[in-house]
């Protein structure tokens, strides 16, 4: 290719590319944490309404440090689907609408990973591993049996000299040394962080799939409705598309119980080894949730590509096709007769046609809130209560239930100061005036005390009060004593 078609492709490429678009943006820093944050988990899937109320407690912190005007999150995540990093579809299990990030959004939050922490330089572990699957490939692509049958005796050759090694106690066959299976392990984790991309294109894959099988049964004609026999057949077209036989050979590993359980094994040897109690913690838990993220990943594709079927089928089975490509037909005729008609009547010409618009402005039908009449119900009408006589006994008695009677206790340590003629405790007034309002009186007393009284250094006095419930109760305090008389 010359310079000029690559620039070009890459002019293209620029311009079409949503992870671009994402990196080059003003906010790219704020974009990503927040995306990072809330859906940049393998197989993150939230509420529309759950992730506008998390972004917008987090602009809070944002706008003091970054230029955000006062829009609201809405607005932010309306701009990043727009822009292919967000994809909104309906809840499955609930009414309304998710969130979850594109296969864009996920290599754009890799690749400033990456310049982050930049991956290892090349390694012997990575050299090893790429020669090792050259290796392989050569003799399972190779059509000679007789070479393919050699090279397999080699193999087996050299395993069995390596058993023998081990059994011999052999030094050369000691384990790998720590540096290089940390490395080893480094390099497992960055192809792991791919995944979520790779799931996100799968299903943007499949959703696109659809929508050019729907197309097609629209476009057949009437003697061309291959696709529609196969689909009569219970052929699914889109599972035997290339992608759906491909996705289809990962979900069998993920799903058969003994190779999950045989990887799951592994994954609990390798961090039992030393060596991986030198890896980070984040590194610990993305090696031993790695079988998890590939589950729920392979469980949502393989959702969406049940749904995709399954529609497709009610598409065909309901005849709804039919009326669609009726409709398609009265509007490629309509069409047809406006080419000629324009060299006649300009578009803006009054045609003596009223048709009435609605006003209701168009919007998803994910953000219209229904009108729920008992919201505004406030209950029965009120009435007038009848006027009673109450006496003060009555309210000092509700007053009394409420609130601390500090004037009884007041009077009763005055009446306590002037019996002994000298200092009193709180044990020794509640001894003598027992608590007419249980705790409530122990309360007001020692509350005195802290204003009114000194405290007797590192001496505790036992009191003990009824409370209103008629249980004697006891408790330990610091002794506090009244030396003169307390004001009202």
């Amino acid at each position: 290719m010359s310079a000029l078609s690559q620039a070009l492709a890459f002019k293209r490429l620029a311009q079409d590319s949503a992870t671009l678009r994402m990196l080059r943006a003003d906010h790219v820093a704020v974009i990503a944490a927040v995306l990072g944050e809330h859906l940049g988990a393998p197989g993150t899937r939230l509420d529309t309404d759950e992730v506008h109320e998390r972004i917008d407690a987090d602009l809070v912190d944002l706008r003091d440090h970054f230029d955000l005007s006062d829009r609201r999150a809405k607005a932010f995540c309306d701009d990043w689907r727009n822009a292919g990093l967000l994809i909104r579809r309906p809840a499955t299990d609930a009414r309304g609408e998710t969130y979850e990030l594109s296969a864009a959004g996920f290599d754009a939050l890799r690749i400033l990973e990456q310049l982050e922490t930049p991956p290892p330089a090349v390694t012997e572990s990575r050299l090893v591993a790429l020669a090792s699957s050259l290796h392989q490939l050569a003799i399972d692509t190779d059509p000679d049996t007789g070479r393919r049958l050699r090279a397999l005796e080699a193999e087996r050759r050299r395993i069995d000299r390596e058993i023998e090694r081990v059994r011999a106690g052999d030094a050369t066959a000691r384990v790998l040394d720590p540096k290089r299976a940390e490395e080893r392990v480094t390099d497992i984790l960055h192809q792991a962080q791919g995944m979520p991309a790779d799931f996100a294109r799968v299903r943007a894959r499949f959703a696109q799939l659809n929508q050019d099988l729907r197309t097609g049964i629209l476009e057949a004609d009437d003697g061309d409705d291959d696709v529609l026999d196969d689909i009569f057949r219970g052929v699914d077209l889109i599972e035997s598309s290339d992608e759906g036989r491909t996705f289809t050979a990962f979900s069998s590993f993920v799903r058969d119980p003994e190779q999950s359980a045989a990887f799951e094994e592994d994954v609990s040897a390798v961090l039992d080894r030393d060596f991986a109690h030198q890896l980070t913690p984040r590194a610990r838990r993305a090696l031993r949730g790695l079988m998890r993220d590939m589950k729920d990943g392979s469980r949502q594709v393989h959702g969406s590509l049940t749904d995709f079927a399954r529609g497709l089928r009610r598409y065909v089975y309901s005849h709804a096709f039919l009326t669609d490509r009726a409709l398609r037909t009265r509007l490629q005729e309509a069409l047809a007769q406006a080419v000629p008609a324009r060299t006649h009547v300009k578009p803006y010409a009054d045609v003596g046609v009223e048709l009435e618009l609605s006003t209701l402005r168009m919007t998803s039908v994910g953000s219209l809130i229904l009108h729920d009449p008992t919201e505004y119900d406030t209950g029965e009408a009120l009435g007038e209560a009848e006027t009673t006589t109450v006496d003060v006994a009555t309210l000092a008695a509700i007053a009394r239930e409420t609130e601390i009677d500090f004037d009884e206790l007041v009077g009763h340590i005055n009446e306590e100061l002037e019996r002994n003629d000298g200092p009193v405790s709180v044990g020794q007034v509640l001894t003598a005036h027992p608590a007419t309002q249980g705790v409530a009186s122990v309360i007001g007393l020692v509350s005195l005390a802290v204003t009114h009284g000194e405290i007797d250094d590192n001496v505790s006095e036992d009191i003990a009060w009824d409370g209103l419930d008629g249980v004697h109760r006891r408790a330990v305090v610091d002794r506090y004593v009244f030396v003169r008389s307390v004001d009202a």
